[in-house]
């Protein structure tokens, strides 16, 4: 509850003000009597001077009210802007409250319906008003505290708030209900709001008598949503009829505002659940590389848009990078995003190069429509090469910040963006060496109206040297406050578009813990699959695990070379767990089924299953990979 400092000077009557005007100006100005002698013979007075007293009382009682008039309209016309520049519920009430307090009125109560009814959704029941807001005058200590407020309890100022009921049920047919299904704003001395405040405001509390409180419902687009009283002092001047429409307007633009901004407020629950579920929950933890991302909206009024950003594992211990940016901030951008984000994924797992990734999104986004453009940058980092491979589509280059402090923005071709079709798109093989981070983002970090592309590119590349600077040429910064100092230099006004931030530490696979053979499709390839892999654990110290290692390779191989006309490949990946990958030209995968008592075979995937912590199969342009994973530590 607000309180106002002010105070209401007290003004003459109009009459008193007149009469004083036409006294005689030697009366005015205290002059002397005149000296003693026979009383002058009074002379008589023209006639057309007595009668202009009555005219200029006329005259001057309609510039009053026209005065008045003009106030009260250039009153109106304030308030309705103030409330109008609103756009949340609670800014909405707080314009009438302050707008009508003190200027209209030295209280106000502002109920609304709980809960609010959005759109044409049906309301529930029962009909119950909650107390939303209370603002009041403050009087000041020389007015009389004391004897106003025990003329008036509503505006105690002893108490810091309105000694009212925070919530009213309506009853159907009761004195409250039919007020507020009348609409009209009405007087507290009318026999309706006699009947109706006590019910409103509980038992107990009083209003003052007279013209001195308004009762005027919220009526929204389809159904009443509140109601609003408007309370004044006994010293000061009564509400006048066209007061009650002043009331009305006020209550009007505050019901169609509350109606708005509750939509809003739902399209914007909506924007956040649809951009939430757009975007990854959690990034996975693939192996040799950790992840950090961070997405912000462009405004509160525009919370959802088309950046996007993903990490997506693949065979081989790889890991695809995706950023991407459809162009606006709607709805439509938004699930245009999602269905290139998962057409991204659904071709990820294809293993596809990352050229022909980037051409497959441009088709799907010409599917979608002629004006469906986006810019992506899709890239592949496998740690056991230690090498990433970036096609571009029309996005701000990345930059790799190394692990000495030398931040660079990586020369990747370009290309055309996502949607224009018939255009080639190039890949390009990067060393990417222990230690580095790579920053992949979207245009919104380093473009607005007070700087162009690439001046911003070269701030961020300055920005990730500085940080670096700070760790140590020995150690790389932390990715989680890397990502939030990079956003920490954008400043006020630089916020146009929304951001999308994927930053990947690359560390790798050690040479030393890879061991990869090629076995011929033969009987025999089983049972050298088992002896390379028992050597390779005793030269880690993994002994403990070649029992159950050496069961499921050969299961896994038996299964490959099964099907395979080509050499069968099998690598083991020594990290906080032991992988193994079998991989075999044969696009067929397994899947496990439950084998009968009398089958022969079908039971090496129920194994696997039983005795390995994860495993999967993925297919390949060339074929499929088969892996699994066991832990190294009990």
């Amino acid at each position: 509850m607000t309180e106002h400092p002010t105070s209401h000077e007290g003004r003459q009557p109009l009459a008193a003000r007149s009469q004083e005007r036409t006294r005689p100006r030697a009366q005015a100005a205290g002059a002397s009597p005149a000296p003693a002698g026979p009383p002058p013979k009074p002379q008589p007075q023209p006639q057309a001077q007595a009668q202009v007293h009555p005219a200029q009382l006329q005259a001057q009682d309609i510039a009053g009210t026209a005065r008045r008039e003009g106030d009260r309209l250039r009153f109106v016309g304030a308030a309705t802007r103030r409330i109008a520049r609103g756009i949340d519920l609670d800014e909405i009430v707080l314009g009438l409250c302050r707008a009508t307090v003190p200027t209209f009125s030295d209280a106000i109560l502002v109920y609304l319906r709980d809960p609010l009814p959005v759109g044409d959704e049906r309301p529930v029941s029962p009909f119950v008003l909650r107390l939303r807001r209370t603002d009041r005058l403050r009087l000041n200590a020389d007015d009389g505290d004391q004897a106003v407020a025990g003329a008036l309890p509503l505006l105690d100022a002893g108490s810091d708030t309105v000694p009212a009921a925070e919530l009213c049920e309506v009853h159907s047919g009761g004195a409250l209900s039919e007020v507020l299904r009348g609409v009209r704003p009405v007087f507290g001395d009318s026999a309706a709001a006699r009947a109706a405040l006590p019910e409103l405001l509980g038992d107990g509390r009083s209003v003052p008598s007279g013209h001195r409180a308004i009762l005027a419902p919220l009526r929204g687009r389809r159904r009443v949503i509140g109601a609003a009283v408007f309370l004044r002092r006994p010293d000061r001047p009564a509400f006048e009829p066209n007061d009650l429409l002043v009331a009305a307007q006020l209550a009007t633009h505050t019901a169609l505002g509350i109606d708005k901004a509750v939509l809003y407020g739902r399209e914007a629950y909506i924007a956040d659940e649809l951009q939430r579920t757009m975007l990854p929950d959690s990034l996975p933890q693939p192996t040799g590389v950790r992840l950090a991302s961070r997405y912000l909206p462009a405004a509160e009024t525009a919370r959802v848009g088309g950046d996007w950003y993903d990490a997506i594992p693949l065979p081989g211990s790889r890991v695809a990078l995706v950023v991407g940016d459809v162009m606006g901030h709607s709805m439509t951008s938004a699930a245009i995003m999602g269905q290139l984000r998962t057409t991204a994924q659904t071709l990820a797992g294809l293993d596809l190069p990352p050229q022909e990734v980037l051409h497959h999104l441009d088709e799907q986004a010409q599917r979608l429509g002629t004006d469906r453009m986006a810019t992506c940058l899709y890239a592949v980092y496998d740690p056991v090469s230690h090498r990433i491979t970036i096609a571009n589509a029309g996005h701000p280059p990345p930059i790799l910040l190394h692990l000495g402090g030398r931040a660079e923005v990586l020369r990747v071709p370009p290309g055309a963006p996502i949607g224009v079709g018939g255009v080639d798109f190039e890949a390009v093989e990067l060393d990417a060496p222990a230690g580095a981070t790579l920053l992949l983002y979207t245009d919104g970090l380093v473009e607005s109206r007070l700087r162009d592309v690439w001046t911003g590119i070269e701030q961020l590349r300055e920005r990730l040297a500085d940080t670096a600077q700070l760790t140590g040429p020995d150690h790389s910064p932390p990715l989680e406050a890397l990502c939030d100092d990079v956003l920490d230099m954008l400043g006020p006004g630089d916020r146009d578009d929304d951001i999308a931030l994927l930053a990947a530490r690359f560390d790798g696979i050690a040479p030393s813990d890879v061991a990869y053979w090629f076995l011929e499709p033969e009987d025999a390839a089983p049972g050298r699959a088992r002896r390379l892999a028992r050597r390779a654990l005793a030269r880690w110290g993994l002994e403990e695990l070649s029992d159950s290692v050496e069961l499921l390779v050969s299961e896994v191989v038996t299964n490959a070379v099964r099907y395979a006309e080509r050499p069968v490949t099998l690598r083991l990946l020594r990290t906080d767990v032991l992988r193994c990958e079998v991989g075999d030209d044969s696009p067929q995968l397994p899947r496990q089924r439950r084998a009968r008592d009398t089958d022969e075979g079908g039971r090496g995937l129920f194994l696997v299953n039983r005795l390995a912590r994860r495993w999967g199969a993925t297919r390949l342009s060339t074929g499929k990979v088969v892996w699994f994973e066991i832990p190294t530590r009990a």
